[in-house]
């Protein structure tokens, strides 16, 4: 392909649309795409080398381009079963200058690339009071999650996309600053806040490595490693926390976690939980999650407290007595458990609230007791929460349609919990926020027992005035009927210059369009969507077009009986007082010569001289008296032939051989005498060629 390639330095004048500049090429593949879609902006070079190298290429476009389409199957496959890209939860509480007071941070919109701040206002014993619209800012990537952290008084809040994490410096006001923004190239899998030094964040990469950004360092690789820690796992999921030490990280995947201190050679730590034998892990249990529990404060647990989850149980680990886990609890939760919250104690000597929930919108509340140097332990069983889905009958019967997107939208999975004890309660109230894929923000009040003990009932959900009001407008507002959305194309291009002019067609017919309807509500395609007719009545069979009719002409004309398909032709074409259809001359009398020639039975045999017997009637100057079933016999191809066409056609049949000169002096049939005695010009035809042995020069192309 060198001829059609114009390499660098070399100089050619050629105006030949087959060569390709190689360097101006280049730089059209790597240039910036102007209205954001890679294939919205394609220039002649790209055209034309396409066609030029489509025989080569092909080979090697379609085993790369199967690789990647195989490398997207598996990770569609691997989100289905078990999606963690909002692991950590992307919904958080940012606490305000007086109690009760702060703003709800999560993302909405349709692709989830917009960062809401909702400043809410909670007060005891009545629903929470949103302040005004919220403001929100936009990012290049869906949010996936959100961490707050306040620090010596200085609340901060971190945000991880797919590609990029951001750090924000919220004022006492409530507004967001922005410090630093970072980019991942191999996708970020999780992102956390130091509890000891402000500002300080760690950054988990698919790649393996983690990272540690501080604002006197900026960032800085403190631990890589692209294998899993105990044993093979496919799962690039990678996961970091900060521990009581602040120069100790905890490092965890699928299979265990490891702590690693960032002052000394990378790769070196002690494996703090790992999952085998030692915590009686079951087969095929991994490590969804993992959070650190020993927050500063008067009313804390101990520093050294770590929460890992996995699919089965959750473990409570102790950084002094690592791999042998202080609590095990069977969470039964029929979901993945993401997310977890860590709440103050409602009173002073209560124990502190642990909230769990699922990926699938289950919520489980644990009472952690022991502080200080006591051991932790659980103050009574585990309690199941309400979940958006219990909620659905508080609603008023709906259509069947409405019901589903109601039903849908409260099923959405959960991608956010956030929680909040008002102050100064007789009951303690719990205020739960939840966060789902649907972008829409659910709250729930719940009564907390002031001592929970083995026998103490489940919270339950307070249904209030306000709060049915709430859910009634959010219902009209889910039920309006929103404006279709504009179908998107694929961008068409001016082929006209290369390819030539080229119009595909479009299909029509009720076949697509009840495909898609079918695909749109989730139903098995039938056949009054394709608009057939069910399997057990027939459908008409088409008339036949010219094609089926020149067909079943030409097999009636080779097996002798044209005259009869003829008569079935016109008896079913023609009704009463009908004449018909004039066609082209041309077609029609070339019709009307194939159903001839099979009615009069051609030979290759030589017609022997006529006798003197059949030529003297046919040479008297009277014309002959014709029987009418003789008329009737003329009148079958006259009829159908225009008046100016009738003696070019009898002049023809003169000249054909008639099966009555057999040798042996058979007669000629009575219907077949009469069409050629039809005129006097016929007769004389019919007696040269009994005599002159020579054929009359053919007229019109016969």
């Amino acid at each position: 392909m060198l001829e059609n390639f114009k390499l660098e330095g070399a100089r050619s004048r050629s105006k030949k649309k087959t060569v390709v500049s190689v360097k101006r090429l280049l730089q059209d593949l790597g240039g910036h795409q102007p209205w954001g879609c890679p294939w919205a902006y394609l220039s002649h070079r790209q055209r034309r080398f396409s066609i030029l190298g489509g025989p080569i290429l092909s080979t090697s476009v379609a085993s790369l381009l199967g690789e990647l389409l195989h490398e997207e199957l598996a990770l569609r496959w691997e989100q289905l079963l078990l999606d963690d890209a909002c692991t950590g939860g992307a919904l958080a509480w940012v606490p305000g200058r007086t109690p009760g007071a702060g703003q709800l941070v999560y993302p909405a919109g349709g692709t989830l690339d917009r960062l809401y701040f909702q400043k809410v206002n909670l007060t005891p014993g009545s629903e929470p009071r949103v302040l005004g619209d919220p403001g929100h800012i936009r990012l290049r990537g869906p949010v996936r999650q959100v961490v707050t952290r306040t620090v010596q008084g200085e609340a901060l809040l971190a945000v991880r996309s797919d590609y990029h994490c951001a750090l924000w410096k919220v004022s006492k006001q409530g507004q967001p600053a922005p410090l630093q923004v970072l980019q991942v190239e191999k996708g970020a899998t999780g992102i956390s806040l130091s509890p000891h030094l402000p500002g300080e964040l760690a950054i988990c990469s698919r790649s393996g490595a983690i990272c540690l950004w501080t604002p006197q360092d900026g960032l800085q690789q403190i631990y890589k490693d692209p294998e899993t820690l105990v044993f093979r796992d496919p799962s690039p999921w990678r996961w970091a926390d900060f521990t009581a030490h602040p120069r100790v990280l905890t490092v965890g995947d699928r299979t265990g976690v490891k702590m690693v201190d960032t002052q000394g050679p990378q790769g070196c730590g002690l494996l703090l939980f790992r999952g085998g034998a030692e915590a009686s892990c079951q087969k095929g249990e991994r490590v969804l999650l993992t959070q650190y529990l020993g927050e500063c404060g008067p009313e804390c647990l101990h520093p050294t407290l770590h929460l890992i989850c996995t699919q089965f149980s959750l473990y409570l680990v102790d950084e002094r007595l690592p791999l042998v886990p202080l609590l095990k609890w069977n969470h039964g939760l029929p979901s993945a458990p993401l997310l977890a919250r860590l709440l103050p104690p409602p009173r002073t000597g209560l124990p502190r609230p642990l909230l769990l929930a699922g990926q699938g919108g289950e919520l489980q509340l644990l009472h952690i007791a022991g502080e200080g140097a006591s051991t932790p332990r659980l103050a009574g069983p585990p309690q199941s929460l309400p979940s958006r889905s219990d909620s659905l009958s508080a609603f008023p019967p709906l259509e069947p349609k409405s019901q589903w997107r109601l039903q849908e939208r409260l099923t959405a999975p959960a991608i956010g919990l956030a929680a909040a004890i008002p102050p100064s309660a007789n009951t303690p109230l719990l205020s739960l926020f939840q966060l789902s894929a649907a972008g829409d923000v659910f709250h729930q009040g719940l009564h907390l027992q002031a001592d929970p003990g083995p026998d103490s009932p489940a919270p339950t959900a307070s249904w209030t005035s306000q709060a049915t009001a709430s859910c009634s407008r959010w219902l009209k507002a889910l039920l309006e009927v929103p404006p279709a959305p504009p179908v998107w194309a694929a961008p068409t291009f001016s082929h006209r210059r290369l390819l030539g002019c080229f119009e595909p067609q479009k299909a029509e017919g009720k076949v697509p369009e009840g495909l898609r309807t079918a695909m749109a509500k989730g139903r098995l395609l039938q056949l009054r969507d394709l608009g057939l007719l069910p399997t057990e009545e027939r459908a008409p069979a088409p008339e036949p077009g010219p094609e089926d009719e020149l067909s079943e002409r030409l097999e009636a004309a080779w097996e002798g009986q044209a005259a009869a398909w003829w008569e079935r032709r016109r008896g079913s074409s023609l009704g009463p007082g009908k004449q018909p259809k004039r066609h082209k001359r041309r077609t029609q009398l070339s019709n009307t010569f194939s159903s001839l020639s099979g009615r009069l039975d051609l030979s290759d045999a030589a017609s022997p001289p006529p006798s003197p017997e059949r030529t003297l009637p046919a040479a008297r100057p009277q014309p002959p008296v014709t029987p009418p079933s003789q008329e009737s016999t003329q009148e079958l191809w006259a009829r159908a032939v225009p008046s100016e066409r009738q003696q070019t056609l009898r002049d023809y049949m003169a000249e054909l051989p008639l099966r009555g000169h057999a040798p042996g002096g058979a007669s000629v049939p009575s219907s077949q005498t009469s069409s050629v005695r039809a005129t006097p010009s016929r007769q004389r035809a019919a007696v040269r060629s009994g005599s002159q042995p020579h054929c009359k020069k053919p007229r019109m192309g016969f």
